[in-house]
């Protein structure tokens, strides 16, 4: 009787014990970056962030920048003459000479898959006067992507200082620049087939020097789906790294800032790899929202009709886009409708907005408009109006 009543209190300990266990927690990454950032491509969403608003030096990240102001900025044939300044810069670079002259279509590469730092500074010169005026350039497109703490001084990622700061940026800026890059950008697929680009050669414009580039960037061949990406490295920045990998229907962005120093050089892909790691597992991709009821119809005054229909205009993202969220997260719809409208009201006139919010922040943002015309009264829809009512009171 005893041991069976052990065996019930056991069993009863047992039941109670595992039923306040928490359930497996979601673990976030272990990274060896400072800074760094997981990023929703397409909505723009960061999906996970360590110090991902501290300013840090970038080194040769800053290079997608140049590159994507370069394509936007001048034509392929472009031809850059080499200057003192260009041909002075350290390594590592093309090795160009003072006077000599190349096609920008092939400086890209030399840009972009083994990163020489003269080539940039003789793009940047040849595209904005100067590299001051490219700089500048820089700084225009940063801000207009929404950058809020970036700061371009080097069009090759140097480490620079003037009197307004230092060359930086935020591992938060930098994959917006990158997400600007691969989906917002004009030149977004002549920006691809650069840097997807496993190898090249090309010649001076006299066709008495050959070159030979090959793509420093491993991501392509060490993850399946991998994009895009640009390495940096300076003694001041570390190893830096953002790249791109689209999975499924997911576009992930992965940034990051002093990610080890010499003889750490492969931390930046352990880290890349367990932040995609973990935006797979984490994240399902869900369309924007639409109102699960029927909108209020919008009182008109002074009209032929007492209200205005209405209707969302959705843009034809909705279902085929979205944003990535934990199974858990529900994104609000706000409705918002004017209060009134005063006639005549005309069909396609905007009465509203919806919007679907998610942390605070606006991802989807669409216009309601009035679904019909509602004309002003007058004098003979008064009058008939008057004659109605009389013939109601009078049958009734």
């Amino acid at each position: 009787m005893k041991a069976s009543l052990k065996a019930n209190v056991l069993w009863l300990f047992c039941v109670l014990f595992f039923a306040v266990l928490p359930g497996k927690a979601e673990e976030a990454p272990e990274l060896y970056a400072r800074s760094a950032v997981l990023m929703d491509g397409d909505s723009g969403r960061i999906l996970y962030g360590v110090k991902e608003e501290d300013p840090m030096p970038m080194a040769s990240t800053t290079k997608i920048m140049t590159c994507i102001i370069a394509l936007e900025e001048a034509e392929d044939d472009t031809v850059c003459t080499v200057s003192e300044l260009a041909s002075a810069q350290p390594e590592v670079k093309l090795g160009m000479e003072k006077g000599d002259t190349f096609y920008l279509k092939d400086l890209l590469y030399s840009l972009m898959l083994e990163s020489h730092n003269d080539t940039a500074v003789c793009i940047a010169e040849t595209v904005g006067g100067s590299v001051e005026g490219f700089a500048a350039m820089m700084n225009r497109k940063a801000a207009q992507i929404g950058c809020r703490d970036t700061y371009y001084i080097t069009p090759n990622g140097l480490d620079a200082q003037d009197e307004t700061g230092e060359h930086h940026t935020t591992a938060r800026d930098l994959a917006l620049v990158m997400r600007y890059c691969l989906t917002q950008s004009p030149e977004a697929e002549k920006f691809l087939a650069v840097t997807q680009t496993p190898s090249c050669q090309f010649k001076n414009i006299k066709g008495d020097r050959a070159y030979s580039c090959t793509n420093h960037n491993a991501l392509l061949t060490i993850m399946d789906g991998a994009l895009s990406g640009k390495t940096g490295f300076t003694a001041k920045a570390g190893y830096c790294y953002v790249g791109a990998v689209r999975r499924e229907d997911k576009l992930l962005i992965v940034s990051l800032l002093a990610c080890g120093w010499p003889n750490h050089k492969g931390y930046k892909w352990v880290d890349t790899k367990e932040l995609v790691q973990y935006g797979m597992e984490n994240f399902e991709k869900r369309p924007f929202e639409k109102p699960g009821r029927q909108l209020p119809e919008v009182p008109v005054e002074n009209g032929k009709k007492e209200s205005a229909g209405v209707q969302i205009i959705y843009d034809g993202t909705d279902g085929a886009s979205g944003v990535l969220m934990r199974k858990e997260e529900q994104m609000e719809v706000q409705i918002e409708l004017l209060s009134g409208l005063r006639a005549p009201v005309r069909k396609g006139q905007k009465v509203g907005t919806v919007r679907c919010i998610l942390d605070g922040v606006v991802y989807a943002e669409y216009p309601v408009e009035a679904a019909l015309d509602v004309p002003e009264r007058d004098y003979a829809f008064c009058l008939l109006r008057l004659c109605q009512t009389l013939v109601s009171a009078a049958s009734g």
